[in-house]
């Protein structure tokens, strides 16, 4: 059996699943619920993302870059994904719970075209901690009344 490469966390969030996925299909946002710090702005129009979608984000870890990014997975309201020219995905699944809606993130290496590297890299490592952070701006947006 193959090694698992993939990691999750997960948090509710006192919002409804329409409220969230609004915000995750909307590119221009991301920036404001990224817990990695990397995401600087959308690049482009703002439009809001479905299946095939392709969207670029710029981008600074050190220092700038742009990364273009298509989407992968997609179910209104309940499932979006997308990844970039590296092949690995980042998911957000939403369930919605009592108390409002269990949102999953995933990043999932396991389609990477270059696994190891993620793992030599310590992204499997980091990368929770950076995705628990950004469950937690996002339930501080979604649950912002000032904020549309």
């Amino acid at each position: 059996m193959g090694r698992v490469r993939s990691v999750s966390v997960e948090r509710v969030i006192p919002a409804t699943a329409d409220r969230i996925f609004d915000i995750l299909a909307d590119p221009s946002r991301h920036q404001d619920f990224d817990g990695s710090d990397t995401v600087r702005s959308a690049r482009g129009e703002p439009t809001r993302l479905a299946l095939g979608s392709r969207f670029s984000m710029n981008m600074k870890m050190g220092v700038p870059y742009l990364i273009s990014n298509k989407v992968v997975e997609f179910e209104e309201n309940r499932l979006i994904a997308w990844r970039h020219f590296g092949r690995h995905i980042w998911r957000y699944e939403l369930e919605p719970t009592d108390g409002g809606t269990l949102v999953r993130e995933t990043f999932d290496w396991s389609t990477s075209l270059f696994p190891r590297g993620i793992e030599l890299m310590g992204y499997d490592k980091s990368h929770p901690s950076n995705m628990e952070l950004s469950l937690e701006r996002l339930e501080a947006l979604v649950t912002d009344p000032t904020v549309s």
